[in-house]
């Protein structure tokens, strides 16, 4: 009996086969048989939100890989397994007589526990789990994370101290240029079915989702799903997934030395759609079809070419700056877990009494994917601003953009994120992160969250008074409103006078440009288009939205203080404040003890800011209109503990507030 490995070689965020340090280690054990194998995971399936276009990209990155292994071995393709690995693998391990398992590091909360209950159940079937290496980052987030003091990354300044620890980034591997055959691929064993309740992708779905009724495919192929099988709606991007189409991009890319030198991020126009102002490289990244160290090595080869080193531009706003922007979410997420991903529990994420809170599943102090409607008409604006019936043109442009290509520009994404949190609605960053994980093809949970929380200033930014005008903002990227025209066309024949504020246009210009405005829903009147009203005055909700946000930071909690976890924090704000704060107790988790009336709020002692320099705050939060006064100096002489009027605080001179809450 050969005594050489039987390598099971499980892809997951690695879909590719060049700079893949896990299937490097894999094929330098020289395996007598190699299984390269995808686990269909039903959480992804039913638990995650995922719209048709990402999942579309997807079976594009698994499809191409497949074609990529059959190249250098005919006998061998990407094995799609269809069952949880959890579940699954053992019975491989005894049926294919694995000696060795091999996968690159995920340091996602889900994946973290997912790979546990693997790596146990390869040890006890005596099979050998290879070190495991990481490849979805510049740096690996454990390490990061060590290197930072044990602390999460919150900077980039803490990013780049902690990476000088580390060393340079590793320099790419190339792609195998062979691969073993696969051993039998006999199935003997029966397959674990999935419990398909809750599917919270049914949404997504027009037909019966069939993709586990065969382990190994309805033709038993082990071919990769089609969009059929899993019921789903047709994509509507026409951005496509693959390590060959990365590559191609990147190539692309690289060859153009001047912008990929003086690539600024913030200079880049929000309003390019074709083609767009950036690479649109980041669900390549996402899936693992492109090596993030391939394309900081291509992109430092550039730069440091002595005709490019003058005029470069730096991080944080360059290409490599993007990257360590990415390197940061993860790493604050490695440390923080799943509480990253949500307020409660979040030892970093300050509390804001938002409209439109979670709900949160007492067992385990998580959200649980529902939120409780305190107010009917944040509820309103929740589902306007999500399907880009706003009144705004600006706004309902972006969203419909996102609906439909998956994908937004980095500030398109910061003015719907303000708009919709801390700079119009006041609605919990957690619902558009939500929207966000559902509709974008590149939606990284790290990210996601780390973003939102940094456009609401919940986490990472704390200038909460710089907000973005859906009028002023786009106007200076876009005077002609070209974008707009093109994702809201019903205001295509608008003069670009009224293209951002088309409610002022005079009734006979609306009938002549064949779009009405009035009411609050798209539609068609007498043959006519008829577009809605704003949904509110923007100026009267962002100084609304200002006071809100600066009683919360004078109050001063985060999400893991006892008051936040018991719902007594509502003892500190006004009933009249922003938000669901009537009465003395919110929402409660089992099993936590309250605190005793009378507990103080520490103000002098708050911590108000991150460690970040200026150029952070300019590149995420910056390009605002409107609301961004320089802050002066002097604080509020509230007494503290109890009952506090809305608009006392420690940050009453960032602006003079003259719009009060109506009948107030």
């Amino acid at each position: 009996m050969s005594s050489k490995p039987r390598v099971l070689y499980w892809f997951r965020t690695d879909l590719r086969l060049h700079d893949s340090p896990a299937l490097h280690a894999a094929l330098d054990l020289t395996p007598e048989f190699f299984y390269p194998v995808w686990c269909w995971d039903p959480h992804y399936v039913y638990r995650a939100r995922v719209g048709p276009n990402r999942w579309q990209f997807l079976l594009d990155c698994q499809s191409d890989l497949s074609t990529s292994i059959t190249k250098l071995n005919k006998k061998s393709k990407l094995f799609v397994v269809r069952e949880a690995p959890q579940t699954v693998l053992p019975k491989l391990f005894k049926a294919w007589k694995i000696t060795h398992l091999v996968f690159e590091r995920d340091t996602d909360p889900y994946a973290k526990e997912r790979d546990a209950k693997v790596v146990e159940a390869a040890k006890n079937a005596g099979v050998e789990v290879v070190a495991t290496r990481h490849g979805r980052t510049l740096y690996d987030p454990d390490d990061l994370v060590k290197a930072n003091g044990g602390k999460p990354t919150m900077s980039i300044t803490q990013v780049q101290h902690a990476a000088e620890k580390l060393g340079d980034v590793p320099k790419p591997l190339p792609s195998p240029n062979s691969f073993p055959d696969p051993g039998d691929l006999t199935l003997d064993f029966a397959q674990t079915q999935p419990t398909s309740e809750p599917d919270i992708n049914s949404i997504q779905r027009d037909g019966k989702e069939t993709s586990y009724t065969s382990l190994s495919g309805p033709n038993h192929d082990f071919a990769v799903p089609t969009m059929s099988e899993l019921g789903l709606k047709p994509a509507s991007t026409s951005h496509r997934g693959g390590e060959t189409r990365a590559l191609a991009a990147l190539d692309d890319i690289i060859a153009n030395e001047s912008y990929t030198s003086t690539f600024s991020k913030p200079s880049t126009a929000p309003t390019a759609f074709s083609p767009q102002a950036t690479t649109l490289l980041s669900p390549h990244h996402h899936f693992g079809s492109l090596s993030v160290r391939l394309f900081y090595w291509r992109v430092q080869e550039v730069i440091n070419k002595p005709a490019n080193k003058k005029r470069a531009s730096t991080i944080p706003t360059n290409l490599i700056g993007q990257l360590l922007f990415r390197d940061m979410y993860f790493g604050a997420q490695a440390a923080l877990g799943y509480s990253f991903a949500q307020t409660y529990n979040n030892s970093h994420a300050r509390f804001i009494p938002w409209h439109l809170p979670s709900k949160i599943d007492p067992s385990n102090g998580l959200i649980t994917g529902d939120h409780t409607i305190d107010s009917e008409q944040a509820e309103i604006w929740f589902q306007r601003w999500k399907f880009g019936r706003t009144g705004f043109p600006w706004i309902d442009a972006l969203m419909r953009q996102l609906r439909q290509e998956g994908w937004i520009h980095h500030l398109g994404r910061h003015a719907v994120a303000c708009f919709l949190t801390r700079g119009g609605c006041y609605i919990d960053w957690e619902r558009g992160a939500e929207v966000f994980e559902e509709w974008l093809i590149d939606h990284e949970t790290s990210c996601n969250s780390g973003n939102w929380q940094w456009l609401s200033c919940t986490a990472f930014f704390a200038q909460f008074y710089r907000c973005y005008s859906p009028i002023a903002f786009p106007k200076k990227w876009d005077d002609e409103g070209t974008f707009v025209r093109h994702f809201v066309p019903e205001l295509e024949e608008y003069s670009k006078k009224y293209i951002y504020e088309p409610w002022r246009a005079p009734i006979a210009d609306q009938k002549k440009w064949g779009c009405l405005i009035k009411g609050d829903e798209p539609g068609e009147e007498n043959g006519m288009n008829v577009y809605p009203k704003p949904m509110f005055d923007f100026n009267e909700r962002r100084g609304i939205c200002i006071e809100g946000v600066k009683d919360a930071y004078h109050v001063g909690l985060h999400g893991d203080d006892p008051r936040v976890k018991d719902g007594t924090w509502r003892k500190l704000f006004d009933d009249s404040a922003e938000g669901p704060t009537e009465g003395t107790k919110g929402p409660t988790v089992e099993g936590q003890s309250g605190t005793k009336d009378g507990d103080e709020v520490d103000v002098e002692h708050m911590d108000m800011g991150e460690d970040q320099d200026e150029r952070e705050a300019d590149h995420a939060g910056g390009e605002n209109v409107g609301g961004d006064e320089a802050p002066k100096k002097g604080g509020d002489k509230t007494p503290r503990g109890g009952k506090r009027k809305r608009g006392q605080a420690t940050l009453d001179g960032h602006l003079e507030s003259s719009r009060k809450k109506k009948g107030k």
